[in-house]
Formats: structure tokens, sequence, C-alpha cells
């Protein structure tokens, strides 16, 4: 057998009753979770319906043009979740974590779509839209977490670092170990991932290949490659978000601008 099974809309309303059960168990156990995932399973249905008939229009005008607009709307979309979800925040942060995801993203897809595989042309919305997406969620991710470890730290530990530009240290010098930490945590879920990649989890793109048809072999080493360009792109937009900060958040006089870390309400 060959090629994916087709789903039809009956195949699709028996796979709500997985989402009923769980709203029973919540029901059962008191955990008030019953609106929030009706919700969240509506917007699920919604959202990937209409990303699909956008993605069936982009595949069919087979244009640039038509490509590059849903990829920095992506981009953008991206960078303001990644700023969410930080308990600390400050002036211009958008700006630098649309930035920090451009340039990662956009530098390792476009790697990987044109030197590595040789996609022809090198806007194909077929191979460029959904590895372009995969690395925006994950150096999202990243990018979020980098922030939120430093904002942490130069809010709660200033003393420390304000002490240290006081004994002559410039702020590259003073911000770095808490640049090291958040950088480091950025990148704990892409490590998580790569520990267990095959053992405990088969990744969604090696999953949907086997599914269509595809050669086991053939989705591993396109599961390789899309994980090693992960890890670089979420190493590329956790560090560039942490760097950009600090430059924010530190004067030309070395001092620490503590006063632009706002806490979340």
């Amino acid at each position: 057998m060959s090629g994916t099974l087709d789903l039809s809309a009956l195949d699709l309303a028996l796979g709500v009753s997985l989402v009923l059960g769980a709203g029973l168990v919540s029901f059962a156990l008191r955990l008030g979770l019953e609106k929030r995932l009706a919700i969240a399973s509506l917007r699920t249905v919604l959202q990937l319906l209409l990303i699909g008939y956008l993605l069936r229009f982009i595949f069919g005008l087979q244009s640039a043009l038509a490509v590059l607009p849903l990829v920095f709307v992506m981009i953008f979309l991206a960078a303001r979740t990644a700023l969410g979800r930080p308990r600390r925040r400050f002036q211009g942060g958008g700006a630098l974590a649309f930035l920090s995801l451009a340039a990662s993203a956009l530098l390792t897809t476009f790697a990987v779509t044109s030197l590595v595989i040789g996609v022809d042309p090198w806007f194909a919305p077929r191979y460029v839209i959904p590895l372009i997406g995969m690395v925006l969620g994950n150096s999202m991710n990243g990018i979020s977490l980098s922030l939120d470890a430093l904002l942490e730290h130069l809010a709660e530990r200033a003393d420390e670092v304000e002490l240290e530009l006081s004994l002559g240290a410039n702020a590259r010098e003073a911000a770095r170990r808490p640049l090291q930490e958040a950088v480091r945590r950025g990148m704990i879920p892409i490590l998580n991932t790569m520990m267990v990649v095959g053992i405990v989890s088969l990744p969604g793109m090696m999953t949907g290949q086997i599914l269509a048809g595809a050669d086991p072999m053939l989705a591993v080493k396109y599961q390789i490659l899309i994980m090693f360009m992960i890890a670089a792109s979420t190493a590329m937009g956790a560090m560039l978000m942490s760097v950009l900060t600090v430059r924010k958040l530190f004067s030309r006089e070395q001092r620490l601008l503590r006063e632009r870390i706002l806490r979340r309400n």
C-alpha cells in the first residue's frame, strides 16, 4: 500500500470523541478545563482549515510574491508569541525578536533548501513554508526562554551586575554570565528533543513522510537534516536575541538601564 489514506468528515468527527473523553475527565475531576478544551479544539480546526486552503492556493500560484509575504507574517506572529511568554518585557523587544527570528530562520532555511536540497525554484512553497514553519516554532521557544532568563537575571540580580560595572567591567563583561545562562536555557528544549529523537518520539515530519508512503530511510535522512537545521536556528536566534537585548539595556556609559525592564501585569 502506498500513498496516504484519505479522511472523511465523518472520520474527523469521530476524532472529536478523543477530545470529548479529555473533557469528561476534566469534568469528573473538576479541573474546569472543559471550556478551554472546547475553545482550543475549535481554534485548531478553524486555523488548520484556513491554512490548508491558503497553502493550496499558494502552491498553485508558484510565485515568490505569494510565498515571501506569508513567510514574513509567520515571522511576525512567532516574534509576537515569543515576547508574550517571558514574565518581563522591555520597550523595543518586538523589533529585536522579529530581527532575531528573521535572521536565524531565513538563513538556515534557505541554506538548506538552496545549498543542501537544491530546491528549484528557490522559493518552492512546498519546501520553504513547511521547513520555515518548523524552524520558527522551535526558534520561537528558544528566544522566549532565553529572554525570560536574561531579563530575570538583570532585574533580580541587578546589584551584582552594577557592582561588576563599578569595579571596572564593561557591559559585555558584566553581562557575560547572564547571557551565557540565557542561551543555555533557550537551547534546552531542542537538546532534549535531539537526545531522544527516534527512541522516545518520532518527529512530525518523519511520521508524515512515512504515512505518505516515503521510504523510512529517506524520511530519516530528511529528519536528521531538519533536526540540525532547527538546532542551528535555535542557537543563532537565542544568541542574537540575547546579545541585542544586552545592547538595548546597557547605555554607552556602561550603565545598566534597569528601569527599562518592566514586569508584566
